[in-house]
């Protein structure tokens, strides 16, 4: 018998499903408790169907599934707690309605679950980038809607007829989502401009801050302005220093470490606290586990959390404590680079989209790659690096998420005035890479399959599920996706993806390189 099941991320075990433990870390009592809550969910989606959702519900539905996703939550406690409000919400609506045991979905035809868990992983992506939006007041009731419709769908007996467009469906709703986000974060913060980032980390008391809530950075910025700590973001939190309602405190002062899946290592000795706002924490080692804070969705056993008071006083109070480098630390990037690029929204580059056509046209950018998604710890990732390095001169790269630290140290040179790596934001921000390639699309008067343009990506969790499926809704075709295939597709619906999208596995750097260059 399993002591769970779990194969929503790209390291699972075996590629095939997490059935002892969690290669994430998390445990069985974990793993049962996030289906539990999942099962809950449906439960109050199917409420909601007879009588009708709420501020409340929608609220509920976006914070529970955005608590499932791969290393946010390890906590059973905070876990049973959510199962509980969950429950009583749905009895509160409709006292017949019933939780769906995930085990049905586990157990179902492969491609039935193949097709149910592509819908149930995107919409936990979805929920992710809705629940940021929503902090800073900003929701959309198609969105909204989804969620239930959607996690209905996984409870209910359908065929493949029914489940392919609700599939694409997702893709959709996730493009709208982002769209959402992208205006929340530019009418609460500015819209981004290009900024160097430097990685030397100043004498002194500091924090380091990672995750991807912009909101939890602006709050912490504003508690310790005066108090002579400074802030470092980490992982997906580079961006937030291109925003000018951010980058505007002299306080926050650059970038602490490489990549996410390295603070094992990289937090050990570090002199300062690290508070993390959402997805990427790992299991928390004894060498630095009196440093580690958390709050909003992310639990993790033992670790101070800090509620929705958002009373950073804890954290503070620890960074002065522990003081800081009695000198300053000059550290680099994976590859060596000592600052890094970001800020190459839609709104930048579609600023200067003239220069772009021009170049273009002018036979200066032959190509473009979007080079982007989740980083890991599994071996094969390097391929990303050495893909980047092989991009002839004449090509532009476009980048975002987590997956850049491969590679977003390294110095390309420019290309018409223009720097040939450009590190577009978080993950979320592939919606500004949708708005460059529509817009280029339409500068040529062609559709985005046409452009010279090819997208590689790597994925690790949900967040990248739903992104690629806003992709294939999108129509975009020929995507080289790694390191691995999701071990939940199974060989009928990846047949599927492959007849009408020509998706495919990436194989290694020159091959690629020589295929997407024809």
């Amino acid at each position: 018998m399993k002591d769970m099941f779990c194969f929503q991320c790209e390291q699972t075990a075996k590629g095939t499903g997490c059935e002892v433990s969690g290669v994430c870390g998390k445990t069985p009592p974990v793993a049962g408790l996030q289906d539990k809550l999942v099962g809950a969910c449906i439960g109050l989606a199917k409420a909601v169907e007879k009588t009708a959702a709420t501020e409340a519900t929608d609220a509920c539905i976006k914070k529970a599934l955005f608590t499932t996703v791969t290393n946010v939550s390890f906590d059973e406690e905070s876990l049973k707690i959510m199962v509980d409000c969950v429950d009583k919400m749905k009895a509160d609506l409709d006292p017949a309605a019933e939780d769906y045991d995930m085990a049905k979905l586990w157990d179902d035809n492969e491609d039935i679950r193949s097709l149910k868990t592509l819908i149930l992983l995107g919409i936990k992506g979805v929920a992710a980038y809705a629940h940021h939006a929503a902090i800073l007041g900003y929701t959309d009731p198609v969105v909204d809607a989804f969620f239930y419709k959607a996690l209905a769908a996984v409870g209910s007996d359908l065929g493949m007829d029914a489940l392919l467009p609700l599939v694409l469906e997702t893709g959709t709703v996730n493009l709208a989502c982002m769209a959402l986000l992208d205006k929340a974060n530019t009418e609460t913060y500015g819209t981004p401009v290009p900024t160097e980032v430097p990685l030397t980390i100043e004498k002194g008391p500091f924090i380091i801050i990672t995750g991807h809530d912009l909101h939890d950075l602006k709050l912490l910025l504003e508690q310790t302005e005066g108090k002579g700590v400074n802030i470092y973001t980490h992982g997906e939190m580079l961006p937030a220093h291109a925003y000018p309602e951010l980058k505007k405190y002299s306080h926050l002062k650059g970038n602490f470490g490489t990549a996410w899946q390295n603070q094992q290592k990289e937090f050990a000795t570090v002199p300062a606290p690290v508070l993390f706002t959402t997805n990427c924490i790992m299991p928390v080692k004894d060498s630095y586990s009196d440093r580690i804070f958390t709050t909003d969705m992310v639990q993790y056993p033992g670790m101070i959390h800090v509620g929705k008071e958002k009373d950073f006083a804890p954290v503070i109070a620890k960074a002065l404590e522990l003081g800081g480098y009695p000198e300053d630390q000059e550290m680099t990037g994976i590859n060596g680079g000592k600052t890094l690029l970001t800020g190459f929204g839609h709104g930048t580059v579609l600023g200067v989209a003239d220069k772009v056509i021009a170049a273009v046209k002018a036979g200066d950018i032959k190509h473009f790659f979007l080079v982007g998604g989740c980083d890991g710890a599994k071996t094969g990732r390097n391929y990303y690096t050495e893909f980047v390095e092989k991009t002839p001169a004449d090509t532009v790269v476009l980048t975002l998420a987590c997956g850049k630290y491969r590679f977003n140290d390294l110095d390309l040179g420019t290309i018409g005035g223009l720097p040939r790596l450009m590190d577009m934001g978080q993950c979320n921000d592939a919606y500004s890479a949708i708005q460059v390639a529509v817009a280029l699309a339409g500068a040529f008067e062609c559709g985005v399959n046409e452009l010279p343009l090819s997208m590689v990506l790597s994925w690790y969790e949900q967040k990248a599920v739903c992104i690629l499926l806003t992709l294939l809704s999108l129509g975009i075709k020929n995507i080289l996706l790694g390191p691995s295939l999701p071990a939940f597709i199974s060989p009928n619906v990846l047949n599927v993806l492959v007849e009408n999208y020509n998706i495919g596995p990436i194989t290694t750097p020159e091959a690629d390189m020589a295929k997407l260059l024809g």
